[in-house]
């Protein structure tokens, strides 16, 4: 069976809503997903540390949609794997476990990885927003559109749009 690794923030959980929705708060104005489009996300939102690190941040993320429907798919077919980096950010760590059970409970604590470095994981596909992560990876790499990452090259990742394209890239 293929191991499949896919990450959390941005892939499964709408990072973006709850960065636009804080910005908002903390500057009066909300900004679209167009205009921080092929941004870094710290140039994007200057208070994006201090965002990260208020409670609930990770805990009240909605779910990118179509990604349970699909998520519970591929776990029928593959050995999935959810990791995120967590440590960086300590509240994130019990956040992103309860907001998982929530929205996912058909992924086990078994398959929840909540780590620092993704470089130290192995599998044969992986799914992921940010480049830093898939860059090393030895295996299949899907970039998942994120505003951050739009307008780059996909240095050779296949990029998806959505989780219905990964439902048939992956069947």
């Amino acid at each position: 069976m293929k191991r499949l690794i896919v990450d959390m923030d941005g892939v499964l959980a709408d990072i973006y809503s709850q960065l636009i929705d804080r910005d908002a708060q903390n500057t009066g104005w909300r900004k679209s997903l167009t205009e921080v489009s092929g941004m870094p996300e710290s140039v994007a939102f200057p208070k994006l540390t201090d965002y990260l690190h208020v409670p609930g941040f990770f805990r009240e993320a909605p779910v990118v949609p179509e990604s349970q429907e699909v998520l519970r798919e591929l776990n029928a077919r593959y050995e999935v794997f959810v990791v995120s980096s967590a440590t960086e950010f300590p509240l994130s760590l019990a956040e992103k476990q309860a907001w998982l059970q929530e929205h996912f409970p058909f992924i086990t604590w078994q398959q929840l990885v909540l780590c620092g470095s993704k470089r130290i994981v192995k599998g044969d596909i992986m799914i992921d927003d940010h480049f830093k992560n898939l860059d090393g990876f030895e295996g299949r790499t899907l970039l998942f559109a994120q505003p951050h990452n739009q307008g780059a090259d996909d240095r050779g990742h296949e990029r998806v749009d959505s989780w219905r394209q990964i439902s048939t890239l992956l069947h």
